[in-house]
């Protein structure tokens, strides 16, 4: 197996994707691989189509801007050349997939938490929708759940 020449680091921008930092810094810098880095945002109308009568897009718009601010903040913490930080819309597992073949990526990294081998492979995580139909290698991190209750 040769060396990735360009990974895809796909972050959901909570407080757990920040887990993911050292470690993709130390798999890029060894590899000495591009890094790209991408959050998609599922457009509102998807989650909520037909519950609520009511236009989105003032909102939809105060959330991409809210993720473009931390998408920018995340790709520094990288301490790590990012080759590209984007935002796209759509379904995750599809989108992510999609960036990875458009831009050559060789390496598609994502974080997962709460499962682990075949559970991991047969449930309904981001990971393993990334992982179905992909046509690169998928790695996926396990990142810690973290608790932001007062107590």
């Amino acid at each position: 197996m040769g060396l990735y020449k360009h990974i895809l680091l796909a972050v959901d921008l909570t407080e757990e994707s920040d887990q993911l930092i050292s470690k993709v810094h130390q798999l890029a810098e060894n590899t000495q691989a591009d890094l790209s880095v991408i959050h998609v945002l599922e457009p509102l109308g998807f989650r909520y189509a037909g519950e609520v009568p009511m236009d989105y897009s003032a909102i939809q718009k105060q959330f991409d801007e809210h993720a473009q601010s931390k998408l920018s903040k995340y790709s520094q913490s990288l301490n790590y050349p990012v080759k590209k930080s984007q935002i796209v819309f759509g379904h995750i597992e599809h989108e992510v997939r999609r960036i990875a073949e458009e831009d050559n990526c060789d390496l598609i990294v994502v974080g997962c938490h709460g499962r682990h081998g075949v559970a991991l492979l047969l449930g309904g995580s981001t990971a393993s929708g990334v992982l179905h139909g992909a046509k690169t290698d998928v790695l996926a991190m396990h990142v810690h759940k973290i608790d932001n209750q007062d107590g």
